[in-house]
């Protein structure tokens, strides 16, 4: 069964240096115990209060659970009734004495004047109000409450004694703004304005717990409304039972909402002054809180301490959902817990009139997950780090970035792809081995000494350095990364090598004299294809290639030796490099999966080396002899050899075997 790819890396990265260390449950515990602790100190923070209340007001406004019809009719104190009645306000207290006597007699079940008379006027107006009264009317109260030195003093304004003793009762019609002046809170006096009105009309009162919040169902003129001097003369501007067996309440309502900022009286910001800036008039408001009541309509926020219990727990559902690190599912399941937070707060509010805010809770996840992901990206970064500086021991620099750039050059699994690969092994390599037996430290040394400038030929030319196998070297070119020039990259490699042993030679000479050891390589190119990609078990892979091609280059490698010369290369190489290079052919040998044999070649210098007759001359010297041998023509071919041998000293070796290999009966 095939398995799933996994991500190509250096066989000497552990598995814990790519994936990072597995989080800890306790450090996961710990994260989410730590963001929730910071947060929940918030819940009593004053400032965040309004937070919560903003969040309140765009909630609350969201598809509002509405009573089955308004309980209140407004008679509005407004703009047309002053122009219509043509006098100053305060009105004569005899004209709001009319008016509760035309509501009566309309049908009116309760009246309540959202106006304070707390102070006489003249007699004649005063017992005229006085003679409208009755237990069918509700007189707006204020308490006032008074900041002193030795305390805090709370005094009720009332109606006069008159209007009281009439039968009329009065009505608080207090309220408490919270710190931004929006009005969202309920009455906390069992004597409000809207209670006494239901209590009067004889209908059930629901009671409001401390702290709750007012369930509005629309911005101003929500309630039906008609103006003043409309109730004035009911028959002769309002359609007949208009008023009847309906509450009614009298105040101030102007005709066109002001704005917050415009400073009229009596006017509150409500949760809909967010959305349409505008207020709402205290006596529809007085209306709003009397459906509250009577159809049990407001919302209860949930108590600090339960929402400390959902900050936490908002915490820990995050850590559960992200413990292991923020994926693309982790960051869908992040979106969908936040997203099923709000909704459920909602839902709630809407449902249960209960008001839990999310704000912390969302905060506390999103913190969770904003740790977690920026925990993640730091690990990231060190990985991308780490993966950079172990594959630039393998490959260029250059071609580090690119992958850095583009990971998707990196094919996870094996692919089929024409590669050039090069074996380069150390001569000599045993003996000095022996000798150095007793001095291990020295032995190494001088091994690293000769692998740093062998590498770094690979990696000039843009190969990757596949693996150390003692004192060998195997690189290919063309993967992970394609290069198109990837023989002539292979073969300047090769060259480069021969030059790097050179010069540590003589540098190795300059620092122990003729006592140093001296080195020597031999070097083996082959092109073809190639299968590229993890291989290994799942424990432990590494990104190689496997194939045919690999194990000709590898023999080649073996065959330079035999032959005497520094580099060889296979055929495909020799052909795609040819007008690169002089090359001359060394032998024809037999390669798996052919039936004629294959020659192989040698590099005489590059290409620009013709212009030079003496190259030129070894060049085409060789291609007879070469002929000569092929044909089986030993004496031609064996005289030869010493004009080949004196143009191309570099080949001498190769041919005293060539010429030992002829001479044999």
């Amino acid at each position: 069964m095939a398995s799933t790819p996994r991500p190509v890396r250096p066989a000497h990265l552990a598995d814990e240096d790519l994936a990072g260390a597995p989080a800890s449950p306790w450090r996961n515990l710990g994260l989410a115990a730590l963001i929730a602790a910071l947060l929940v100190p918030l819940l009593f923070a004053a400032p965040f209060r309004l937070v919560e209340a903003r969040l309140f007001d765009v909630f609350s406004t969201i598809a509002p659970l509405t009573p089955p019809q308004p309980s209140v009719t407004i008679v509005a104190i407004d703009e047309p009734s002053f122009a219509e009645i043509g006098q100053r306000w305060p009105w004569p207290r005899s004209l709001h004495g009319t008016v509760v006597e035309k509501l009566r007699a309309a049908g009116a079940k309760v009246v309540g004047v959202d106006i304070i008379f707390s102070e006489p006027s003249t007699p004649q107006a005063d017992a005229a109000l006085a003679a409208a009264m009755g237990p069918d009317v509700v007189l707006a109260a204020d308490d006032v409450t008074t900041v002193m030195e030795q305390g805090t003093q709370v005094s009720r304004v009332g109606p006069i004694d008159d209007l009281t003793e009439a039968g009329a009762v009065p009505g608080v019609t207090s309220v408490d703004l919270d710190g931004d002046a929006s009005l969202r809170r309920m009455p906390s006096v069992p004597d409000s304005f809207a209670a006494q009105a239901l209590h009067r009309a004889g209908l059930p009162v629901t009671e409001a717990p401390e702290g709750a919040l007012i369930q509005y169902f629309g911005g101003p003129r929500t309630y039906p409304t008609v103006s003043y001097y409309q109730a004035l003369d009911p028959d002769g501007f309002l359609p007949k039972g208009f008023f009847k067996d309906r509450i009614v309440f009298v105040g101030l309502s102007l005709k066109a909402a002001p704005t917050p900022d415009s400073g009229a009286a009596d006017t509150f910001p409500t949760p809909y002054t967010l959305a349409d800036n505008t207020v709402t008039a205290g006596v529809e408001i007085q209306a709003t809180i009397l459906d509250n009541l009577r159809h049990g309509l407001f919302i209860t926020p949930v108590a600090r301490p339960a929402m400390a219990g959902l900050v936490i727990a908002a915490a820990f559902l995050a850590m559960l959902l992200c413990g292991t690190g923020m994926s693309w599912r982790a960051v869908i399941r992040a979106v969908l817990a936040l997203a099923g937070l709000i909704l459920g707060s909602w839902l709630l509010l809407r449902y249960g009139r209960l008001w839990a805010p999310p704000a912390l809770p969302a905060a506390a996840m999103l913190g969770v997950f904003g740790t977690r992901f920026g925990l993640d990206y730091m690990q990231e970064r060190h990985l991308r780090r780490t993966v950079s500086t172990a594959f630039s021991r393998y490959l260029p620099p250059d071609l580090v970035k690119q992958l850095a750039r583009n990971p998707s050059a990196l094919k996870l699994g094996g692919e089929r792809r024409t590669l050039s690969i090069l074996f380069c092994d150390v001569r000599g390599f045993t003996s000095l081995s022996e000798r150095l037996k007793d001095e291990p430290e020295k032995l190494t040394t001088l091994i690293n000494r000769l692998l740093d400038p062998l590498s770094e030929a690979v990696m000039a030319e843009g190969g990757t350095i596949d693996k150390y196998m003692g004192d060998c070297v195997m690189a290919f070119w063309n993967a992970p990364l394609p290069a198109h020039d990837h023989p002539h990259r292979a073969v300047q490699a090769a060259l480069r090598m021969i030059e790097a042993v050179k010069d540590l030679n003589a540098v190795l000479k300059g620092e122990s004299g003729e006592s140093a050891p001296v080195f020597a390589v031999g070097v083996g190119v082959n092109t073809g294809d190639c299968v590229v990609g993890n291989v290994g078990s799942r424990w432990r892979y590494d990104y190689s290639v496997l194939g045919d091609t690999v194990n000709l280059a590898s023999r080649l490698e073996g065959l330079s030796k035999e032959y005497g010369v520094s580099v060889i290369l296979g055929p495909s190489t020799a052909e795609a490099v040819r007008d690169d290079y002089v090359l001359v052919e060394l032998d024809r040998i037999a390669v798996r999966g052919r039936t004629t044999q294959s020659a192989i070649y040698t590099v005489l210098t590059p290409a620009s080396g013709r212009a030079d007759a003496a190259v030129a001359e070894a060049e085409a010297l060789h291609a007879r002899l070469t002929g000569h041998v092929q044909a089986g023509e030993t004496a031609e071919a064996l005289a030869l050899i010493p004009r080949c041998e004196a143009l191309a000293p570099a080949l001498s070796k190769y041919y005293a075997r060539l010429r030992e290999k002829l001479s044999a009966p």
